[in-house]
């Protein structure tokens, strides 16, 4: 069975979200969950956990931060208060989230997300033999080495399927340093907008901001792979991410429909690549406007990635 999961800005969202047919809601807060399109407040959380499970759906909560050692410190109480409210899985990135899980004996499962570490079957297995029941898979993987993964994986990789793709990350204020060093006072936030280029090439816009994980640079295109979704399916990569950080408002839970309906086409295998193409143009006016898509590093030759 395919799994759609999708990040919530809002509980309206997430609830929008949920009555569209998304499977699984992915959220967090700012302290331990990188790139959330939100912070959801503890009660937030628990009221999402509990609209998501009276609709027969899940939620995953991120904690796939690099915790450093005043946020290690508040780490066990997050765990058992996710444990309380049973949510039904958490993201992990930093082996002592891991360790805390494991000693304290906190009984959410969890999916490793190394971010652009998780490249191979090798690394999926390694914390897949530590007790990871999924894994999700760094974005700049091509589509060819999925295929030549596939069958050496213990447990299931997401694939971002839709939405904006990190390609740096620094523990460093990168933005608040340039502004010190021009004595600006300006805002970092992701609310701004800001964005840099290459030199000499102006349309290039790689948006960027900063937060209490350090600064975050995003690729100048975003990703959807609608035309590309038999071709995961074939393979059995179906564990699919929508992600709406820079896809806000209504327009996500559009998208999210398009991508619901799509799955229920291909299970039911009437899905074809003149549906693909109509969906892609739909899914095209939905998103915005000052936003490229492509298929990111779907289908490069993994000889050219250096």
């Amino acid at each position: 069975m395919i799994e759609l999961i999708a990040t919530a800005e809002s509980i309206e969202q997430a609830e929008a979200l949920l009555a569209v047919g998304v499977d699984t809601l992915y959220i967090g807060e700012e302290m331990f969950g990188l790139r959330l399109p939100t912070s959801f407040s503890r009660e937030e959380q628990k009221f999402i956990t509990e609209k998501a499970h009276g609709a027969g759906k899940k939620v995953t909560v991120a904690l796939n931060g690099i915790m450093h050692p005043e946020k290690m410190k508040k780490i066990p109480e997050y765990l058992a208060f996710l444990q309380e409210i049973k949510v039904d899985q958490v993201t992990i990135g930093d082996p002592g989230v891991v360790f805390v899980l494991q000693r304290d004996k906190i009984e959410i499962p969890y999916i490793y997300d190394g971010e652009t570490l998780v490249t191979s079957s090798r690394q999926i297995n390694f914390w897949a033999k530590r007790g990871a029941i999924g894994a999700v898979l760094a974005r700049e993987v091509p589509f060819e080495e999925m295929i030549a993964m596939k069958d050496n994986l213990m447990v299931p990789a997401e694939i971002l399927v839709y939405g904006a793709t990190c390609i740096h990350q620094s523990k460093r204020p990168l933005l608040q340093n340039y502004y010190n060093f021009t004595k600006n006072d300006e805002s970092a936030s992701k609310e701004r907008g800001l964005f840099i280029s290459e030199p000499k090439k102006e349309e290039t816009h790689y948006s960027i901001y900063e937060d209490s994980h350090g600064t975050h640079i995003f690729a100048d295109n975003d990703v959807n792979l609608i035309s590309e979704l038999d071709k995961l399916h074939e393979h059995n990569y179906t564990k699919w991410k929508l992600d709406g950080i820079y896809a806000p408002g209504e327009n996500f839970v559009k998208v999210a429909k398009l991508f619901v309906e799509s799955k229920e086409k291909l299970e039911s295998g009437v899905w074809s690549s003149d549906q693909a193409q109509k969906v892609m143009e739909e899914v095209e006016t939905l998103h915005p406007e000052h936003r490229g898509l492509d298929i990111g590093f779907f289908d490069l030759d993994p000889d050219e990635i250096k």
